[in-house]
């Protein structure tokens, strides 16, 4: 005769509870029921160890999946350790055996991430079973003994225990699936849990590296005459076995059937965590930008598995966002199976594996770039500006990604920062560096005249996010990084400054002149340092932001404070020499004349006149003159 037991009183509320707060997708109980059967033929395998008399029962591990839809009942079965009768009511009995509140503080400190692996707790996952089923029956035998015990139970607060009708070994469990539960809330479609394949397509995406073969069938459906039966799981784990056993070709299929992408990946990283920290990485790096690299919502990240069962798609609690270009898989041992991404951003551990992951991805690219030149060239044109990123975002490791920057220079060729400063001519203390909206514009800059002309490198950063960066980082180890267009610019020691001719400017009185004609579009005007050959050009004034950051943020939408710009006339350029005789005529146009070297100091600095036809018709008046 069937004994009846009780949870406690508060069963219901509890696990409305667990379900709705750790399972928030439907599908998670199939994960759950297998994962569970996974760990059944482990413990069996492992106590057999110890256990001679228990070797016989440890054969060749499985899982079978069985759909009934004349009866309505999804069935997981295994040959695993099984139970008996005490340990029936102890593992499905474990809320009423914790007691309600104990439950509740356990969870609540899950989802804080400081909680041991409840999952671990069997009868947890167990009850993810009441997702989509009314009413679930355990029919288990414990390996070694000969009495089977039947476990069932609708979720209302009680549970039977009768004598069970299995066989042998192992643990079969029945779910007769709620009727009026089948639907999808995120497509707002039925889901069938009694279809072939809904269940064989949720077996393939979060149980396909389980170590044991899964095998699907549905009861009634006539076999094809050569229809041979095979596991609905690929159990090819790749990293699982070590690495000297994998070729090429299968980390490469690997990558492919991870990130859906037709290229082989640029490299490789296999990594195993060992310590207080036990984890598994197989990570890629690919050889093109994926489109949604620049995505607010793309899917970036890793996939995440713990003990090979698959937990989530896109983890970006474990990947920083500069590295959000790697793909590849992480297995944890000590992650809870419940985790969630609001459980990853506070757990202690998922923050142990972030930073593990992000110092090996750091090392390996160092080793690209030092061992690997023509590769690192090719990583850095397709990454090398998402990259630049977490020199904003992480402070631990700045000097680091810097270290990997690879920028042009008005030399004309590419250099890394340890380069430059390696390079850096007599008394010079700083790293300068020029901002702009194209490399071309930044090569013909009047404003490098007089760093070529005393041989000083400067490095030309035309990313959107160069400017964003330089100005957080401010120094790299003892140099500061000095922008080319700063106002008050103090150029490097070494040589003898060289004295400009400005009496004939000065006694023109020109300087004032080209400042009263401008008025308020100008902060100042001065006498330039800079200029060698250039006429005139604009610099900063103290840390305003640049034309490329002021264009940036007003496509954002953001509202932007007036420019005020400083411009620095060149007193040895025969146009300015020109410009003062002829100030000193009578008649003499300050207005057109100062017009017309403003748009000559937009031009150079890449950026268009603010009215093209009325500019080009001030050239043409004063040719004419």
């Amino acid at each position: 005769m069937a004994e009846k037991r009780e949870f406690q009183s508060e069963a219901k509320q509890v696990l409305e509870l667990m379900i709705n707060s750790v399972y928030s997708n439907p599908d998670i109980f199939v994960r759950e029921l297998i994962s569970n059967a996974s760990d059944a033929i482990d413990k069996l395998r492992i106590e057999s160890l110890s256990k001679p008399e228990l070797a016989g029962y440890a054969k060749n591990g499985r899982i079978d999946v069985t759909i009934d839809k004349e009866s309505g009942t999804l069935t997981f079965s295994d040959n695993g350790i099984g139970m008996n009768k005490e340990e029936l009511v102890s593992f499905l009995g474990t809320i009423a055996k914790s007691g309600t509140n104990e439950f509740i503080r356990a969870m609540q400190e899950a989802k804080s991430g400081s909680a041991g692996n409840l999952i671990g707790q069997f009868g947890v996952g167990f009850y993810s079973a009441f997702i989509a089923a009314d009413n679930v029956t355990v029919d288990t035998m414990k390996a070694g003994e000969d009495k089977a015990w039947k476990w069932e139970s609708t979720g209302d607060g009680t549970f039977t225990i009768d004598d069970g009708s299995r066989a042998s070994n192992g643990s079969t469990i029945t779910l007769h699936i709620k009727k009026d539960e089948k639907k999808d809330e995120e497509e707002g479609e039925l889901k069938d849990y009694l279809s072939e394949w809904t269940i064989r397509g949720i077996i393939r995406e979060y149980s396909d590296f389980v170590s044991y073969p899964i095998y699907l069938t549905e009861k009634g459906r006539e076999k094809k005459e050569d229809e041979k039966e095979e596991p609905v799981n690929s159990m090819k784990a790749l990293w699982t076995r070590p690495q000297k056993d994998i070729k090429d070709e299968e980390f490469n299929e690997f990558y492919r059937h991870i990130s859906h992408d037709w290229e082989d990946p640029m490299e490789r990283i296999y990594y195993r965590a060992e310590g207080t920290c036990e984890f598994t990485a197989l990570l890629f790096i690919p050889s093109r930008q994926p489109m949604d690299l620049f995505y607010q919502d793309g899917r970036h990240g890793v996939q995440l598995y713990i003990r090979r069962v698959f937990i989530m798609n896109d983890c970006k609690e474990l990947i920083p966002q500069y590295l959000r270009f790697v793909k590849g898989v992480v297995d944890s041992e000590d992650l809870s199976l419940n985790v969630s991404r609001e459980m990853l951003q506070q757990d202690r551990m998922a923050s142990q594996i972030k930073s593990s992951l992000v110092r090996k991805i750091l090392d390996t690219l160092a080793k690209m770039k030092k061992e690997k030149g023509e590769e690192f060239a090719k990583f850095w044109q397709t990454f090398g500006i998402v990259l630049k990123e977490g020199i904003i975002s992480d402070l631990r490791h700045r000097d680091e990604l810097i270290k990997l920057c690879v920028f042009e220079s008005s030399e004309g060729k590419k250099t890394s920062v340890e380069d430059y400063i390696v390079n850096m001519p007599a008394g010079q203390d700083k790293i300068y560096y020029l901002t702009g909206s194209s490399l071309k514009n930044l090569q013909n800059s009047p404003k490098l005249e007089a760093f070529k002309k005393k041989g000083v490198n400067v490095l030309l950063l035309s990313d959107p996010v160069d400017e964003i960066w330089v100005n957080h980082a401010r120094k790299y180890d003892k140099y500061d990084f000095v922008s080319a267009a700063a106002e008050n610019l103090s150029l490097p020691e070494g040589e003898k400054k060289e004295e400009k001719n400005n009496v004939e400017i000065e006694k023109s009185g020109l300087v004032k002149k080209i400042k009263d004609a401008l008025g308020a579009l100008v902060e100042d005007v001065k006498i330039s340092d800079r200029l060698v050959d250039s006429p005139v050009c604009f610099v900063q004034k103290g840390e305003e932001i640049s034309p490329q950051m002021r264009n940036f943020f007003k496509s954002m939408g953001q509202e932007v404070p007036e420019e005020k710009r400083v411009m620095e006339i060149n007193a040895d350029n025969a146009l300015i020499k020109k410009i003062a005789l002829e100030s000193e005529k009578e008649g003499f146009d300050a207005v057109d004349w100062s017009n017309l070297l403003y748009g000559l100091a937009s031009i150079a600095d890449g950026e268009p006149v603010a009215d093209g036809k009325k500019f080009t018709a001030l050239v043409g008046k004063l040719l004419e003159r």
